[in-house]
């Protein structure tokens, strides 16, 4: 079954531009589906058509009927006074309506027991739990926790949440809709990586359908099982996650050149030939000039294929400074807070030449902090940290800020890299800034634009300790290559803070894990250290099990009572009441088999009630002692 259908779209913002043109591909019911292009290519701009945002100019997008479509990148606006619990709530309006009607059905049938008013309350019943109409509390909860919504903050008002909070409000309260069709634009822009993996196992085992617009290469691995790319306004469609379409993109562009160089091979041919031909003509047989004509309207056809292009691949790489000495960099008893709110304390880490180190932690945590604190933007609380003699440093901050924005990019290249014109120029151009483009002012550029010239400038110091603040965060996919390809020459020193799984798998040789006002130093790469924190917390939550259940062995111990009869008479009955409501829990997970999202819920109950069993068990041998 088809949910989506999009066939030759065309939008154009300006006269004679389209940004889409022609646009053709559909989509499966189930499927989840990665949209990616480079920066302006109209990604966005086809998730507004397809939610009557945008009026298309030419061509027709088609939406299974009743099938209902969710944007997260589209933030409604609330009723004034608004906290994110009510609007986490507006979720459920379709089950609060329900509850409505069921409750007046039910005075109606103590009124007046009509048969069809009561068939139409069973109706209502059962399709109301089975929207997970009596659970709304425990799922609210679920979907705000594994999206980093803490309780403080759904006591907030909404309008005073930053944009990436409201993102991630709107995110959750699309997910408690149940949508049929979720329309993600770059969702995990504004989550950290707990609430990435809790997202990306949602999507999973989602029922409905994903299109998903992101640069976050691990994501898109991770959750998509094809990729559309739009390019010229038309879409490419890749039958596989990320790596397939990297791979298959390579594949299909190797294809093409060969296919473009045979042809130019037999153009040459017929052209020689029907040269030949017309010649022989001129010697008296002028039947030739008609197959000669013939060759050039086959070599025609031939010429309309474009020699096919390839992205052009970043020609510059950092220049490294000689470097001599054991440390790098050198952290003691660091700490920092700001108010009542510790962000780490007694720090006492180590960088050495060569490595290269990923900070990683929850947002909040102080991973920024602590990159200011090095650069001595920030001053810390206590502690030192110090630099080897011979270490030469750079800063690529998560928010670039030039000295000058009415400066063009030539002349701030110029001015803060001390390069002559020609080579501003080639700098330039090597990071995708070309022609006229480079006279646009610098406050004019987007974040992205902005990070890509902050970059062009840093890659002409002689360094050996790179420090970058989320260097991906504004990047499309091309761009975000080229950051890697000149990173893969730069061998000295690197402090990153990243998001991006995909680019701290590829570079980190060690990860500083921040969290609690501590960092955890693992050395090895990203993949060992996700395995090794997985085998920490079965660990721990091993130990907190062992704990709560010999508090509660001890708890009835302490509570001597002088009636135990009593005591142990009413934790019998309280085991009998846990023992059927095991056994219900249990029939309900057997009738909800292929509900992945209600069996997590089940399973979650069903431990509580393990756990209090356990509980009561416990008391009962020690009150039968």
């Amino acid at each position: 079954m088809i949910d989506i259908s999009i066939r030759g779209l065309t939008k154009a913002f300006e006269v004679n531009n389209n940004i889409l043109d022609g646009l053709s591909f559909q989509v499966q019911h189930g499927e989840r589906v990665g949209i990616v292009g480079r920066n302006g290519t109209g990604k966005t701009t086809l998730f507004r058509l397809m939610v009557g945002e945008l009026i298309e100019d030419k061509g027709d997008i088609d939406i299974a009927r009743g099938k209902r479509l969710g944007l997260v990148s589209q933030i409604p606006h609330y009723p004034e006074g608004y906290t994110v619990e009510d609007v986490l709530a507006t979720a459920e309006a379709r089950l609060d309506a329900m509850q409505e009607r069921m409750r007046a059905l039910e005075q109606q049938m103590a009124r007046d027991p009509d048969r069809s008013v009561m068939a139409e309350y069973d109706e209502l019943l059962s399709r109301f739990d089975q929207l997970g109409g009596y659970d709304t509390q425990v799922r609210r909860s679920r979907v705000a926790n594994g999206l980093d919504i803490p309780p403080a903050m759904r006591s907030q008002l909404f309008d005073s949440l930053s944009g990436g909070e409201k993102t991630r409000v709107n995110l959750a309260r699309l997910i408690l809709e149940d949508t049929d069709i979720l329309l993600l634009d770059e969702p995990t822009n504004h989550l950290d990586m707990h609430a990435t993996e809790w997202l990306e196992d949602y999507l999973l085992h989602f029922k409905g359908t994903v299109l998903a617009i992101s640069h976050d290469r691990w994501f898109l691995d991770t959750i998509a099982q094809r990729i559309v790319e739009i390019e010229n306004g038309k879409a490419q469609v890749y039958n596989g996650n990320y790596t397939f379409y990297t791979e298959e993109k390579r594949r299909r562009y190797e294809e093409a050149l060969r296919t473009w160089e045979k042809n130019q091979k037999e153009i040459a041919h017929l052209q020689k030939a029907a040269d030949d031909l017309h010649l022989w003509a001129f010697m008296g047989n002028d039947k030739l000039h008609k197959r000669a004509f013939s060759m050039e309207k086959r070599i025609a056809r031939l010429q309309t294929a474009e020699r096919p292009r390839e992205e052009k691949k970043l020609s510059v790489r950092f220049k490294e400074r000689d470097f001599n000495g054991d440390e790098v960099l050198v952290i003691s008893e660091l700490a920092k807070s700001f108010g009542e709110k510790r962000l780490f304390s007694d720090l006492e880490l180590l960088i050495e030449p060569g490595e290269r180190v990923a900070l990683i932690g929850d947002n909040g945590s102080g991973k920024s902090t602590l990159l200011k604190c090095i650069t001595g933007e920030v001053t810390p609380d206590r502690g030192w940290i110090h630099l080897g003699p011979a270490v030469k440093s750079a800063y690529l901050p998560q928010h670039v800020r030039f000295d000058d924005p009415e400066r063009d990019m030539v002349d701030t290249m110029l001015w803060e890299a001390n390069c002559d014109a020609q080579t501003a120029r080639d700098r330039l151009a090597a990071f995708g800034f070309r022609g006229e483009d480079v006279f646009k002012t610098v406050g004019v550029l987007s974040g992205g634009e902005q990070s890509r010239l902050r970059l062009c400038i840093l890659m002409r110091q002689d360094i050996n300790l790179l420090l970058l603040d989320e260097p991906t965060n504004h990047l499309d996919l091309p761009s975000r290559e080229w950051m890697e390809d000149a990173l893969s020459d730069y061998g000295e020193a690197l402090l990153f803070v990243s998001h991006d799984r995909w680019f701290i798998e590829k570079f980190a040789t060690r990860i500083w894990y921040l969290h609690d006002g501590l960092i955890e130093d693992y050395r090895g790469d990203y993949a060992a250290f996700r395995d090794y924190r997985k085998r920490m917390e079965s660990v721990e939550q091993a130990a907190r099990a062992a704990e709560r259940a010999k508090t509660a062995k001890a708890k009835p111990e302490r509570q001597r009572q002088p009636n135990r009869d009593r005591q142990r008479q009413r934790v019998e009955k309280e085991i009998e009441k846990a023992e059927k409501a095991l056994a219900a829990l249990a029939a309900e997970m057997e009738q909800n088999a292929s509900d992945y999202q209600k069996l997590l819920e089940l399973e979650a109950q069903k431990a509580e009630q393990d756990a209090a069993l356990e509980a009561l068990y416990d008391q009962w041998e020690a009150l039968s002692e």
